[in-house]
């Protein structure tokens, strides 16, 4: 990450914000030979003083097998990056750059029995398909759960630190970052939606 002063963001609330709205994370861990990762959908929540994330994923696979080898993981979440012209501002002949979210955890990852495996699949479903319709969790028969979770095994992640970095022209005065958002605004790229979203946030 780019990580200036400039750049690095420390409000919980926007960071675990951010998380909500990239849920789906890179977690990686140190296998024997070369470094293993999974693409996961995390939740946060909370336990007394400590902070986890949870979800699930499939078992007997090499992230699994490195993360039961290692508990020590990183979990990634970032933004769809927004490409930001140096014809933009008022130095033009400086370097164009990327405007981006990341967030890096590094925490210790420990694996659910399979009831834990279980709440932790009914959390997401029931977080992004809701209670009450034909695709609910609980309109699943047990014998469907019973039969599939075999190849699952939840987990939860301790976070032990976070770092966290909103690349958001925050380097530029508050008149270049308008007229980065107004160009970005009229080039309607894949991901400049978001980007343009949080600039505004961050002028207010």
């Amino acid at each position: 990450m780019y990580k200036l002063p400039h750049f690095t963001e420390t409000d919980n609330e926007k960071i675990f914000s951010f998380m909500e709205e990239n849920a789906l994370a890179t977690v990686i861990a140190q296998s024997a030979e070369y470094p293993v990762a999974s693409h996961l959908t995390l939740e946060i929540k909370n336990e007394g003083d400590k902070l986890f994330l949870t979800g699930h994923l499939m078992r007997n696979t090499d992230h699994h097998l490195a993360f039961e080898k290692n508990e020590n993981i990183l979990a990634i979440f970032n933004s769809v990056p927004a490409y930001v012209s140096a014809a933009w501002t008022s130095n033009q002949a400086t370097a164009s750059t990327v405007n981006y979210i990341a967030v890096h955890i590094q925490g210790k990852i420990s694996f659910l029995d399979s009831e834990g495996t279980k709440k932790a699949i009914k959390d997401i479903t029931d977080k992004y398909i809701g209670t009450n319709n034909e695709a609910s969790f609980d309109k699943l028969s047990d014998e469907y759960i019973d039969t599939h979770i075999k190849a699952i095994v939840g987990f939860k992640i301790e976070v032990l630190k976070i770092d966290a970095t909103f690349k958001l022209s925050q380097n530029k005065s508050a008149e270049e970052q308008q007229n980065i958002i107004n160009k970005l605004e009229e080039r309607n790229d894949f991901g400049d939606s978001f980007i343009v979203q949080k600039m505004k946030n961050n002028l207010k």
